[in-house]
Protein backbone atom coordinates (compact mmCIF):
# COMPACT_ATOMS: atom_id res chain seq x y z
CA UNK A 1 0.00 0.00 0.00
CA UNK A 2 2.79 2.42 0.90
CA UNK A 3 6.31 3.15 -0.28
CA UNK A 4 8.39 4.31 2.71
CA UNK A 5 11.73 5.88 1.91
CA UNK A 6 13.30 5.30 5.31
CA UNK A 7 12.28 3.79 8.68
CA UNK A 8 11.42 5.93 11.67
CA UNK A 9 14.19 6.38 14.26
CA UNK A 10 13.58 4.49 17.56
CA UNK A 11 12.71 7.68 19.46
CA UNK A 12 10.10 8.63 16.88
CA UNK A 13 8.66 5.10 16.93
CA UNK A 14 8.27 5.42 20.71
CA UNK A 15 6.57 8.79 20.31
CA UNK A 16 4.25 7.30 17.70
CA UNK A 17 3.20 4.62 20.20
CA UNK A 18 2.35 7.33 22.75
CA UNK A 19 0.46 9.34 20.14
CA UNK A 20 -1.47 6.24 19.10
CA UNK A 21 -2.55 5.56 22.68
CA UNK A 22 -3.70 9.15 23.23
CA UNK A 23 -5.52 9.05 19.91
CA UNK A 24 -7.31 5.82 20.81
CA UNK A 25 -8.37 7.12 24.22
CA UNK A 26 -9.85 10.25 22.68
CA UNK A 27 -11.74 8.38 19.96
CA UNK A 28 -13.22 5.98 22.52
CA UNK A 29 -14.44 8.92 24.63
CA UNK A 30 -17.04 9.78 21.97
CA UNK A 31 -20.20 7.83 22.89
CA UNK A 32 -21.18 6.92 19.35
CA UNK A 33 -23.48 4.11 20.47
CA UNK A 34 -25.81 2.52 17.92
CA UNK A 35 -28.63 2.26 18.58
CA UNK A 36 -29.60 5.08 18.84
CA UNK A 37 -26.60 6.50 16.97
CA UNK A 38 -25.35 9.59 18.75
CA UNK A 39 -22.43 12.04 18.75
CA UNK A 40 -21.57 11.40 15.11
CA UNK A 41 -21.14 15.08 14.30
CA UNK A 42 -18.89 15.59 17.32
CA UNK A 43 -16.46 12.83 16.38
CA UNK A 44 -16.43 13.84 12.71
CA UNK A 45 -15.69 17.46 13.64
CA UNK A 46 -12.82 16.26 15.84
CA UNK A 47 -11.35 14.01 13.13
CA UNK A 48 -11.50 16.54 10.28
CA UNK A 49 -8.46 18.66 11.36
CA UNK A 50 -6.45 15.49 11.99
CA UNK A 51 -6.84 14.45 8.36
CA UNK A 52 -6.41 18.00 7.10
CA UNK A 53 -3.07 18.25 8.91
CA UNK A 54 -1.94 15.22 6.89
CA UNK A 55 -2.92 16.93 3.64
CA UNK A 56 -6.27 15.22 3.08
CA UNK A 57 -9.22 17.07 1.58
CA UNK A 58 -12.20 16.34 3.83
CA UNK A 59 -15.95 16.18 3.30
CA UNK A 60 -18.41 16.16 6.19
CA UNK A 61 -21.52 14.56 4.74
CA UNK A 62 -24.84 14.90 6.55
CA UNK A 63 -27.73 12.65 5.61
CA UNK A 64 -30.84 14.75 4.92
CA UNK A 65 -33.66 14.14 7.38
CA UNK A 66 -36.05 13.14 4.60
CA UNK A 67 -33.62 10.45 3.43
CA UNK A 68 -33.16 9.21 6.99
CA UNK A 69 -36.93 9.05 7.49
CA UNK A 70 -37.52 7.13 4.27
CA UNK A 71 -34.55 4.74 4.29
CA UNK A 72 -33.72 4.14 7.97
CA UNK A 73 -36.75 2.22 9.22
CA UNK A 74 -35.22 1.00 12.49
CA UNK A 75 -37.27 2.71 15.23
CA UNK A 76 -34.33 2.49 17.64
CA UNK A 77 -32.32 5.01 15.60
CA UNK A 78 -32.60 8.75 16.11
CA UNK A 79 -30.60 11.93 15.60
CA UNK A 80 -28.44 13.27 12.77
CA UNK A 81 -26.16 11.09 10.65
CA UNK A 82 -22.73 12.43 9.66
CA UNK A 83 -20.14 10.53 7.62
CA UNK A 84 -16.57 11.58 6.87
CA UNK A 85 -14.71 11.23 3.59
CA UNK A 86 -11.03 12.20 3.44
CA UNK A 87 -9.07 12.11 0.17
CA UNK A 88 -5.36 12.37 -0.60
CA UNK A 89 -4.42 12.73 -4.27
CA UNK A 90 -0.78 11.79 -4.92
CA UNK A 91 -1.25 11.63 -8.72
CA UNK A 92 -1.18 7.84 -8.70
CA UNK A 93 -2.91 5.71 -11.34
CA UNK A 94 -5.11 3.90 -8.81
CA UNK A 95 -7.08 4.79 -5.70
CA UNK A 96 -7.28 2.78 -2.50
CA UNK A 97 -10.41 3.13 -0.39
CA UNK A 98 -9.93 2.57 3.37
CA UNK A 99 -13.14 1.96 5.32
CA UNK A 100 -14.00 1.86 9.03
CA UNK A 101 -17.07 2.75 11.08
CA UNK A 102 -17.52 5.28 13.86
CA UNK A 103 -20.28 3.60 15.87
CA UNK A 104 -20.03 1.03 18.66
CA UNK A 105 -22.49 -1.37 20.26
CA UNK A 106 -24.08 -0.41 23.61
CA UNK A 107 -21.85 -0.86 26.65
CA UNK A 108 -23.90 -3.12 28.89
CA UNK A 109 -22.90 -5.72 31.45
CA UNK A 110 -20.52 -5.63 34.39
CA UNK A 111 -17.77 -3.18 33.47
CA UNK A 112 -15.13 -2.55 36.14
CA UNK A 113 -14.33 0.80 34.52
CA UNK A 114 -16.08 3.47 32.47
CA UNK A 115 -16.30 1.89 28.98
CA UNK A 116 -15.84 5.31 27.38
CA UNK A 117 -12.69 6.14 29.34
CA UNK A 118 -10.09 3.69 28.03
CA UNK A 119 -7.74 2.29 30.66
CA UNK A 120 -4.53 0.27 30.47
CA UNK A 121 -4.33 -2.85 32.58
CA UNK A 122 -1.76 -5.64 32.45
CA UNK A 123 -0.67 -4.87 28.92
CA UNK A 124 -4.19 -4.47 27.57
CA UNK A 125 -6.45 -1.51 26.81
CA UNK A 126 -10.08 -1.71 27.91
CA UNK A 127 -12.85 0.44 26.45
CA UNK A 128 -15.87 0.19 24.20
CA UNK A 129 -14.65 0.07 20.61
CA UNK A 130 -11.00 -0.84 21.26
CA UNK A 131 -11.48 -3.90 19.05
CA UNK A 132 -14.46 -2.92 16.92
CA UNK A 133 -13.48 -0.66 15.46
CA UNK A 134 -12.08 2.51 17.00
CA UNK A 135 -8.77 0.78 17.55
CA UNK A 136 -8.58 0.30 13.80
CA UNK A 137 -9.28 4.00 13.20
CA UNK A 138 -6.52 5.03 15.61
CA UNK A 139 -4.07 2.55 14.08
CA UNK A 140 -4.92 3.75 10.58
CA UNK A 141 -4.30 7.40 11.47
CA UNK A 142 -1.01 6.54 13.18
CA UNK A 143 0.11 4.48 10.17
CA UNK A 144 -0.83 7.25 7.73
CA UNK A 145 1.13 9.78 9.78
CA UNK A 146 4.20 7.55 9.78
CA UNK A 147 4.03 6.80 6.06
CA UNK A 148 3.52 10.43 5.08
CA UNK A 149 6.48 11.38 7.26
CA UNK A 150 8.85 8.83 5.71
CA UNK A 151 7.62 8.48 2.14
CA UNK A 152 4.54 8.70 -0.03
CA UNK A 153 1.58 6.40 -0.64
CA UNK A 154 1.66 4.10 -3.64
CA UNK A 155 -2.00 4.90 -4.32
CA UNK A 156 -4.34 7.84 -4.01
CA UNK A 157 -6.25 7.41 -0.76
CA UNK A 158 -9.94 7.76 0.03
CA UNK A 159 -10.80 7.21 3.70
CA UNK A 160 -14.45 6.59 4.59
CA UNK A 161 -15.55 6.73 8.24
CA UNK A 162 -19.25 6.02 8.49
CA UNK A 163 -22.25 5.55 10.77
CA UNK A 164 -24.58 2.78 11.93
CA UNK A 165 -22.55 -0.27 10.88
CA UNK A 166 -23.43 -2.04 14.12
CA UNK A 167 -27.13 -2.04 13.22
CA UNK A 168 -26.58 -2.80 9.54
CA UNK A 169 -27.94 0.64 8.77
CA UNK A 170 -28.33 2.29 5.37
CA UNK A 171 -26.96 5.62 6.57
CA UNK A 172 -23.29 4.67 6.34
CA UNK A 173 -21.47 2.95 3.48
CA UNK A 174 -24.66 2.11 1.56
CA UNK A 175 -25.74 5.76 1.57
CA UNK A 176 -22.32 6.94 0.40
CA UNK A 177 -22.35 4.33 -2.36
CA UNK A 178 -25.72 5.57 -3.61
CA UNK A 179 -24.31 9.11 -3.59
CA UNK A 180 -21.39 7.98 -5.76
CA UNK A 181 -18.90 8.76 -2.99
CA UNK A 182 -17.26 5.31 -2.90
CA UNK A 183 -14.76 5.52 -5.74
CA UNK A 184 -11.60 3.48 -6.05
CA UNK A 185 -9.85 0.47 -7.49
CA UNK A 186 -9.30 -1.48 -4.25
CA UNK A 187 -10.68 -1.36 -0.73
CA UNK A 188 -9.39 -2.19 2.74
CA UNK A 189 -12.11 -2.81 5.32
CA UNK A 190 -10.59 -2.16 8.75
CA UNK A 191 -13.56 -3.44 10.73
CA UNK A 192 -13.46 -6.03 13.49
CA UNK A 193 -10.73 -7.75 15.43
CA UNK A 194 -8.93 -9.73 12.70
CA UNK A 195 -5.16 -9.41 12.48
CA UNK A 196 -4.89 -11.19 9.13
CA UNK A 197 -6.23 -10.79 5.60
CA UNK A 198 -9.89 -11.79 5.30
CA UNK A 199 -11.46 -12.14 1.85
CA UNK A 200 -15.15 -12.36 2.72
CA UNK A 201 -17.84 -11.35 5.16
CA UNK A 202 -21.35 -12.42 6.06
CA UNK A 203 -24.23 -10.12 5.32
CA UNK A 204 -26.74 -9.15 8.01
CA UNK A 205 -30.51 -8.93 8.28
CA UNK A 206 -32.17 -7.76 11.49
CA UNK A 207 -35.64 -9.25 12.03
CA UNK A 208 -38.51 -8.55 14.40
CA UNK A 209 -41.44 -10.87 15.12
CA UNK A 210 -44.39 -9.57 17.16
CA UNK A 211 -46.96 -12.08 18.43
CA UNK A 212 -50.40 -10.65 19.18
CA UNK A 213 -52.86 -11.71 21.88
CA UNK A 214 -55.62 -10.14 23.95
CA UNK A 215 -55.16 -8.46 27.32
CA UNK A 216 -57.09 -9.50 30.42
CA UNK A 217 -56.71 -9.60 34.21
CA UNK A 218 -54.78 -12.66 35.29
CA UNK A 219 -57.58 -13.52 37.71
CA UNK A 220 -59.75 -14.19 34.66
CA UNK A 221 -57.01 -15.06 32.22
CA UNK A 222 -59.36 -17.30 30.23
CA UNK A 223 -60.82 -14.08 28.79
CA UNK A 224 -57.49 -13.14 27.25
CA UNK A 225 -54.96 -14.59 24.82
CA UNK A 226 -51.47 -14.75 26.31
CA UNK A 227 -49.04 -13.46 23.69
CA UNK A 228 -46.01 -14.65 25.67
CA UNK A 229 -47.34 -18.21 25.80
CA UNK A 230 -48.25 -18.07 22.11
CA UNK A 231 -44.64 -17.10 21.40
CA UNK A 232 -43.40 -20.51 22.53
CA UNK A 233 -44.12 -22.30 19.21
CA UNK A 234 -42.58 -19.33 17.38
CA UNK A 235 -39.42 -19.72 19.43
CA UNK A 236 -39.40 -23.47 18.77
CA UNK A 237 -39.76 -22.91 15.02
CA UNK A 238 -36.92 -20.40 15.07
CA UNK A 239 -34.68 -22.79 16.99
CA UNK A 240 -35.42 -25.58 14.51
CA UNK A 241 -34.57 -23.27 11.63
CA UNK A 242 -31.44 -22.11 13.47
CA UNK A 243 -30.19 -25.70 13.62
CA UNK A 244 -30.75 -26.15 9.89
CA UNK A 245 -29.21 -22.81 8.91
CA UNK A 246 -26.11 -23.25 11.04
CA UNK A 247 -25.39 -26.71 9.64
CA UNK A 248 -24.33 -25.01 6.40
CA UNK A 249 -20.85 -23.80 5.54
CA UNK A 250 -19.44 -21.34 3.04
CA UNK A 251 -16.51 -22.06 0.76
CA UNK A 252 -15.02 -18.75 1.93
CA UNK A 253 -12.44 -19.20 4.71
CA UNK A 254 -12.91 -17.34 7.97
CA UNK A 255 -10.30 -15.32 9.81
CA UNK A 256 -7.51 -17.02 11.74
CA UNK A 257 -9.12 -15.82 14.99
CA UNK A 258 -12.40 -17.58 14.17
CA UNK A 259 -10.57 -20.62 12.83
CA UNK A 260 -8.77 -20.93 16.17
CA UNK A 261 -12.21 -21.10 17.80
CA UNK A 262 -13.34 -23.90 15.51
CA UNK A 263 -14.87 -22.03 12.55
CA UNK A 264 -12.72 -22.84 9.53
CA UNK A 265 -15.12 -21.33 6.99
CA UNK A 266 -17.79 -18.66 7.15
CA UNK A 267 -21.03 -19.97 8.62
CA UNK A 268 -24.58 -18.62 8.36
CA UNK A 269 -26.22 -17.69 11.66
CA UNK A 270 -29.75 -17.23 12.97
CA UNK A 271 -29.86 -15.52 16.35
CA UNK A 272 -32.64 -14.65 18.78
CA UNK A 273 -31.16 -11.86 20.87
CA UNK A 274 -34.05 -9.89 22.40
CA UNK A 275 -37.52 -10.67 23.76
CA UNK A 276 -40.04 -8.35 25.37
CA UNK A 277 -43.60 -8.97 26.50
CA UNK A 278 -45.99 -7.98 29.27
CA UNK A 279 -46.34 -4.92 31.48
CA UNK A 280 -47.27 -6.41 34.88
CA UNK A 281 -47.47 -9.76 36.62
CA UNK A 282 -51.27 -9.77 36.90
CA UNK A 283 -52.03 -8.68 33.33
CA UNK A 284 -52.26 -11.15 30.45
CA UNK A 285 -49.86 -9.74 27.82
CA UNK A 286 -51.41 -8.75 24.51
CA UNK A 287 -48.11 -8.77 22.63
CA UNK A 288 -44.64 -10.30 22.73
CA UNK A 289 -41.83 -9.10 20.50
CA UNK A 290 -38.71 -11.04 19.60
CA UNK A 291 -35.75 -9.58 17.74
CA UNK A 292 -32.60 -11.07 16.31
CA UNK A 293 -30.45 -11.24 13.23
CA UNK A 294 -29.59 -13.52 10.36
CA UNK A 295 -26.00 -13.69 9.14
CA UNK A 296 -25.91 -14.50 5.43
CA UNK A 297 -22.97 -16.26 3.74
CA UNK A 298 -21.82 -15.29 0.21
CA UNK A 299 -23.48 -18.38 -1.29
CA UNK A 300 -26.89 -17.16 -0.04
CA UNK A 301 -28.94 -14.16 -1.10
CA UNK A 302 -30.57 -11.72 1.29
CA UNK A 303 -33.95 -12.39 -0.32
CA UNK A 304 -33.64 -16.17 0.10
CA UNK A 305 -32.68 -15.80 3.76
CA UNK A 306 -35.70 -13.59 4.52
CA UNK A 307 -38.06 -15.86 2.61
CA UNK A 308 -36.77 -18.93 4.45
CA UNK A 309 -37.49 -17.34 7.83
CA UNK A 310 -40.90 -16.12 6.70
CA UNK A 311 -41.84 -19.57 5.37
CA UNK A 312 -40.91 -21.22 8.67
CA UNK A 313 -43.18 -18.89 10.67
CA UNK A 314 -46.04 -18.97 8.16
CA UNK A 315 -46.53 -22.64 8.99
CA UNK A 316 -47.64 -21.72 12.52
CA UNK A 317 -51.21 -21.06 13.64
CA UNK A 318 -50.11 -17.89 15.41
CA UNK A 319 -51.08 -14.29 14.71
CA UNK A 320 -47.83 -12.37 14.25
CA UNK A 321 -46.18 -9.55 12.35
CA UNK A 322 -42.74 -10.20 10.86
CA UNK A 323 -40.51 -7.31 9.83
CA UNK A 324 -37.09 -7.31 8.22
CA UNK A 325 -34.41 -4.63 8.31
CA UNK A 326 -31.84 -5.69 5.68
CA UNK A 327 -28.35 -4.39 6.28
CA UNK A 328 -25.31 -4.97 4.10
CA UNK A 329 -25.20 -8.06 1.84
CA UNK A 330 -22.60 -10.84 2.03
CA UNK A 331 -19.43 -10.20 0.09
CA UNK A 332 -16.25 -11.96 -0.97
CA UNK A 333 -13.30 -11.56 -3.31
CA UNK A 334 -11.41 -14.16 -5.32
CA UNK A 335 -8.47 -15.35 -3.18
CA UNK A 336 -6.29 -15.29 -6.32
CA UNK A 337 -7.01 -11.63 -7.03
CA UNK A 338 -3.76 -9.59 -7.28
CA UNK A 339 -4.98 -7.17 -4.58
CA UNK A 340 -5.32 -10.04 -2.09
CA UNK A 341 -1.74 -11.08 -2.78
CA UNK A 342 -0.50 -7.51 -2.43
CA UNK A 343 -2.18 -7.00 0.94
Amino acid sequence: MMMPEKPLPPQEEYQMDLDLLDLLKKIISFKTVAPPGSNYEAIVDWLIPIFQEMGFATRKMAMPQEVFASRCQDSRLEGDRFNLRADLDVRADKTLVIYAHLDVVPAEGDWDTDPFQAVQKEGRIYGRGVSDCKGSIAAMIAALRAVLKTGRPKYNLSVLLTTDEEVGGYSGLCYLTDLGQVKGDMMLCMDGFCDDVVIGSNGIITWEATVHGRSAHSGSSFLGINAVERSIPVMEALMALKKEVQSRRSAVPSSSALEAMGMKNLQPMLNITMINGGVKENIVPDRCTMRGDRRVIPEESMEEAMQELENALNLLDVKLDLKFYPGYPPMSVNPDHPWVSEV
